[in-house]
């Protein structure tokens, strides 16, 4: 490594971000960058460990201890080119990805791990800056005259749009909303992931011959037959977006909505696009978030940015124990994850069971819960005397997903579900219907966003071979 001695002579940096009081006043980018000389030395923290546990950890095996070691050196375009060996689009992952690969660092069993988050999104935001991301579209000699659609335009269609069109195929992306971009343009908030970073990936992939198709929910329009006829190969990229709901008393009041119809409705608002259906605002409200994971984050600063009265979430599980947690180095630690959004405002609340709702007039007015506690046997049980209610105008449910949304396309080719409701599919991302494939959260279930680039890829592969005998992409 370009520093042996970095990891003991930084400490591991913090990513400056902008005031509470100002950002929550707009949906820009909460953070800040960091500094060049802090990022080189940052980068010198990457330790010569002998295993790097980082590969492993990281789902798409990006060569982390290499570009670690050129933004050191101040080889940006090295970096950069080392990278995108591995990840189409690190832009993504750097800005959204939880980084499973810091807690596989080695640093982490001791001290703070390498921030190879931060380290990823400046190599690829210096990468724009410099104009080295450049489109690179097959010469016509190496078209192969095959031709495969790609259902769903979110972070697993895309990387399996752009590998299939740099393998020599004709490759059309399908959307059933009318702009591109799957979860990236209409689940995950702008003060996340500003919707330019989406945008300009969209363009490079168009300028290498990717056609994409909005407003065009297969099944219906085209239908599967249209599809059938017209491709050779199909990936399914259709997501996980069957939110899981619950079968309370008092769930018909008006006021009770899963919370992608939220989120939705509100990365439209921002978007100043029109708002489809009812409008679901947190603004002036009493709200209420039942579940604690990344959607229900998304959900506390979107009400928190609309103004909401109050907001309480809440989640049936455990209060985490606070980070570190190197028993499990180098799988994921069970710690409490703090967002931005957790510094902005609200209640947070844990061991709580919704028991049903009450209202007037159609409407919810309270939410009624009791306190819940795990025996050594994980069986969970109500604690006596622990009954209370919560004054509520807007309940929203981020309590997981059940699976991709069981529409005519999926009804069409017959496919079977797992268990976690997703799309049942063998090693090799076929479906059982011959040159169907599928990736992302519609086979793995509600998953990480570095997962849907990485199975994206490897779909992509597996049509490739399909359509040709053989492959030169990446496994």
């Amino acid at each position: 490594m370009g520093d042996p001695k970095g990891f003991l002579k930084h400490r591991r940096g913090q990513i400056p971000k902008r005031p509470i009081a100002e950002r929550v006043r707009d949906y820009r980018w909460v953070y800040e960058p960091m500094p060049e000389k802090e990022l080189r030395d940052q980068a010198s923290r990457c330790m010569d460990c002998g295993v790097p546990f980082c590969n492993t950890g990281c789902p798409v095996n990006n060569l982390i201890p290499d570009w670690n070691h050129f933004v050191y050196k101040d080889h940006w375009k090295q970096a950069i080119d080392r990278l995108h060996r591995t990840n189409n689009f690190p832009e993504f992952t750097g800005i959204l990805c939880p980084a499973p690969c810091e807690a596989a660092c080695v640093l982490s069993i001791n001290d703070g791990p390498v921030t190879i988050k931060e380290i990823e999104r400046s190599i690829i935001e210096r990468a724009f800056e410099e104009g080295w991301v450049v489109p690179r579209p097959p010469p016509p000699e190496k078209r192969t005259g095959k031709r495969v659609a790609v259902v769903g335009s979110g972070p697993a269609g895309l990387a399996a749009a752009q590998q299939l069109n740099r393998a020599g195929h004709t490759v059309v992306v399908f959307e059933k909303d009318d702009r591109i971009g799957g979860l990236l343009r209409y689940g995950i908030p702008d003060y996340k992931m500003e919707k330019r970073v989406v945008d300009r990936r969209l363009a490079q992939l168009e300028e290498e011959g990717v056609e994409f198709r909005a407003n065009a929910h297969v099944g219906e329009n085209p239908t599967t037959d249209d599809l059938g006829c017209e491709f050779g190969a199909i990936v399914l990229a259709v997501g996980a977006l069957q939110g899981a709901d619950i079968d309370l008393p008092g769930r018909e009041f008006d006021g009770i909505h899963p919370a992608m119809d939220y989120l939705v409705q509100q990365n439209r608002r921002v978007a100043g696009l029109p708002v489809e259906g009812k409008e679901i605002s947190a603004r002036g409200k009493r709200v209420i978030v039942l579940g604690g994971g990344d959607t229900s984050a998304d959900c506390l600063g979107n009400a928190n940015r609309e103004g909401a009265a109050s907001i309480k979430v809440l989640t049936h599980g455990p209060r985490p124990p606070e980070p570190p947690d190197p028993l499990r180095w180098p799988d994921w630690p069970f710690v409490l994850h703090t967002y931005p959004v957790h510094e902005e405002g609200g209640e947070r609340g844990w061991n709580v069971t919704v028991t049903g709702f009450s209202g007037g007039g159609g409407r919810v007015e309270k939410m009624h819960a009791v306190e819940v506690e795990r025996s050594s046997d994980g069986r969970v049980r109500r604690r006596p005397g622990t009954e209370f209610e919560v004054d509520a105008d807007l309940v929203l449910l981020a309590i997981g997903f059940t699976g991709p949304v069981r529409d005519r396309l999926l009804e069409d080719l017959k496919l079977e579900f797992g268990e976690r409701g997703a799309i049942a599919s063998d090693d090799r991302y076929g479906t059982g219907v011959p040159g169907v494939f599928v990736a992302g959260d519609a086979r793995r279930g509600a998953s990480l966003i570095v997962w849907a680039i990485a199975e994206g890829r490897k779909a992509a592969r597996q049509a490739d071979l399909y359509l040709m005998g053989e492959s030169r992409l990446p496994p």
